[in-house]
């Protein structure tokens, strides 16, 4: 049997255009896939830096899946009736420059009910083992749960702007991240990033925090297009 999760978005009613970050349904299925090891490789060494603070990066869903219908790494997200808006990537520890610690520590597979507990946020047993082998192990004191909690509680919390009016644009980078800054009260359009497709279309956000997890400005280096910069969002369908 399975378990089926559907949340209702009522910030939608209470407050017009603006909406919740969770899944707008979401099935986890009786029998999970079991992750892989994730390891450091010579193009991803094990890099153990002190940590300068923390970016949340959140993916659009829609456009994630726009050619991933039909990939069985993608199944959860794409290739069933769960529905997605924005989806948690992970919270990744930053180093105080350029560089950022990652795989810092040996990791055993993820339990089962913690990757069960999390999908409806990260819907990948294979990037949440991902995420904690590369990033959570970094952060000092952290089991998976930990990390998990911090990071999807942190995702929970954010609200998000009309996308499907937004996506009829047109819009730049800058006015998107002011739309979710108007959402969001105490965080500020340049305390995120927007990261885009080759071709513009809208594949990220990515928001920066200090050591104890409040949202500050984004460092000069963190990457990103230029507020400047037209993007367009995809609201679904296939390719």
């Amino acid at each position: 049997m399975r378990r089926l999760l559907s949340i209702a978005l009522l910030t939608t009613a209470l407050l017009p255009g603006a909406a919740g970050a969770q899944a707008l349904t979401c099935e986890v299925p009786t029998t999970i896939p079991r992750p892989k090891p994730d390891l450091p490789t010579a193009s991803q060494p094990a890099r153990r830096l002190p940590i300068g603070g923390y970016t949340l990066a959140i993916t659009w869903s829609p456009e994630f899946c726009r050619t991933r219908r039909d990939d069985p790494a993608a199944r959860l997200q794409c290739g069933t009736t769960n529905r997605f808006g924005f989806a948690l990537h992970g919270l990744w520890p930053d180093g105080v420059g350029k560089d950022w610690p990652q795989y810092c520590r040996a990791t055993a597979i993820l339990p089962r009910h913690v990757i069960r507990q999390h999908l409806c946020a990260t819907p990948s047993p294979q990037l949440l083992q991902h995420e904690w082998a590369k990033h959570g192990t970094c952060m000092t004191g952290y089991t998976p749960q930990r990390y998990f909690a911090q990071s999807t509680g942190m995702f929970a919390r954010l609200r998000f702007p009309d996308m499907a009016a937004l996506s009829r644009g047109p819009v730049t980078a800058g006015q998107l991240a002011e739309a979710v800054a108007a959402a969001n009260q105490g965080i500020r359009a340049e305390m995120m990033r927007i990261t885009t497709t080759r071709q513009g279309w809208l594949d990220e956000i990515w928001l920066c925090t200090d050591m104890s997890f409040r949202y500050v400005g984004c460092p000069g280096h963190q990457g990103g297009v230029a507020p400047s910069t037209p993007i367009q969002i995809w609201r679904g369908g296939r390719g």
